[in-house]
């Protein structure tokens, strides 16, 4: 059996495979298949004419001493269809193969951006399967929002998280939860992020319900608040509408741990901020008691993104605490209504 060579060298070219690479993995396979015929002769080994393509058995002989003492060809019979379809299989898996390296490094520039994509139905409903274009990538359950639904033919946008050969080919993991998606979604929305005068330094986010976003500005007189909002709040609105309804707190970052704690806390109102510890980063804050259920939240929810927004232990009270009034015991013969008046 022959392999067109000339058609080889241009296949590897037009794939950006090596030519060697190739013609070694053709025969490392044929020579495998080889080995486990019946009538296979030791130490035989496939090796293909680089001039003429031909593809043949070459078995080393040697003498009673060991010695090398020659080569001659061996060709079982059937041996050239096992060569053809061998060859054409090596061919096709290096393809494969090429055009998954391609991807795989094209898609990995992505990591840790934002893509868009159509979502598509999957054999397994519990992943969101997302059309990326030349491959698909997959939102698996712990990255999906609980609170979104994700409908056949909705276009979406999604964090790239990682980007792996697998044993089926590239693996695109994606995330609705992920906290930088937030900070991806607002580069796309505010151009002072992308000229570097606002910035996003941090974020905290508990997916489908709140996130907290701390900003600071590079160049006087530009409110990074402001940017972020937008004329009528268009830029903000943007993005609470991409992650349906996120509510999105903006708040200015501080140098000053006080101060950005104090922040962090909006939309609470803050009377005073105290660090405690500062090592152990730890703060004590005083609000006025209608703002004590605002500046905790649901379920703690905003004290604990506060939290996570500036890496601090945070201490909250009241500045005006209401001391508990006990209820007096109730007299036990008044109760039962004894009277201490003699009885006749």
């Amino acid at each position: 059996m022959a392999v067109d060579v000339d058609a080889l060298i241009a296949l590897t070219v037009e794939k950006q495979i090596p030519l060697e690479k190739m013609i070694s993995a053709i025969e490392n396979s044929v020579t495998e298949a080889y080995r486990e015929l019946p009538d296979a002769k030791p130490q035989g080994r496939a090796v293909l004419n680089r001039d003429t393509g031909e593809i043949l058995i070459h078995v080393p002989l040697f003498d009673e001493e060991g010695i090398y003492t020659e080569t001659v060809t061996h060709q079982p019979e059937g041996f050239d269809e096992l060569v053809t379809r061998l060859t054409r299989k090596e061919i096709k898996e290096r393809m494969r193969a090429a055009k998954d390296a391609t991807i795989v490094e094209e898609f990995s520039a992505h990591v840790g951006d934002i893509i868009s994509g159509v979502v598509q139905q999957g054999r397994d409903s519990s992943i969101i399967y997302v059309d990326l274009g030349r491959w698909e990538g997959k939102i698996p359950p712990q990255e999906q929002v609980p609170s979104e639904v994700y409908k056949h033919g909705d276009r979406i946008k999604a964090f790239v998280v990682a980007v792996i050969q697998g044993e089926k080919g590239p693996e695109i993991t994606l995330s609705r939860t992920h906290p930088l998606l937030v900070k991806q979604l607002f580069t796309l929305e505010v151009p002072e992020l992308k000229d570097r005068i606002v910035e996003i330094v941090g974020v905290s986010r508990e997916a489908g319900a709140r996130t907290k976003v701390s900003v600071r500005s590079h160049r006087a007189g530009v409110s990074p608040k402001g940017a972020l909002i937008g004329p009528n709040g268009a830029r903000s609105k943007a993005v609470t509408d991409e992650l349906h309804g996120e509510k999105i707190d903006i708040v200015d970052y501080s140098e000053d741990p006080a101060t950005y704690v104090a922040n962090a806390l909006a939309p609470a109102r803050v009377t005073s901020c105290e660090v405690v510890d500062l090592e152990a980063k730890s703060a004590k804050v005083i609000v006025p008691d209608f703002q004590l259920s605002l500046a905790i939240g649901k379920d703690g929810q905003n004290a604990r993104l506060a939290a996570r927004l500036t890496g601090w232990r945070i201490d909250i009270h009241p500045d005006n605490p209401v001391e508990r009034i006990l209820k007096p015991k109730p007299d036990p013969e008044v109760e039962l209504g004894v009277s201490e008046e003699p009885l006749d």
